[in-house]
């Protein structure tokens, strides 16, 4: 889970990286978002509205532990983002499932 963390930071940096709810689903609509993440302590409509716009739209979705996601990014308090790079997208996403 620390390395998925690390390289979803290193999107942040890079940026390639898309963060905020509304932000995240207008990308994933777009075709411009290769994976999303979302945080575990997000609000219900959060997930509900990123996870059916990932699942509509075949983006993989990833998720972090409570408040993992803000900090990992060096924007606390974010609990959607989405990678724009498809690279990275595919790192992070096999990244969660190493873990």
């Amino acid at each position: 889970m620390k390395q998925m963390l690390n390289m979803l930071g290193l999107c942040a940096r890079a940026g390639k990286l898309i963060t905020g709810e509304k932000a995240c689903v207008q990308a994933i609509r777009a075709g411009s978002a290769h994976a999303a993440a979302l945080d575990r302590a997000a609000a219900q409509n959060a997930v509900k509205a990123v996870s059916n716009a990932c699942e509509y739209h075949g983006v993989p979705l990833v998720w972090t532990p409570e408040f993992a996601l803000g900090d990992a990014i060096g924007k606390p308090g974010r609990m959607a983002a989405v990678v724009t790079d498809e690279a990275m997208a595919a790192r992070v996403v096999q990244l969660n499932h190493m873990d």
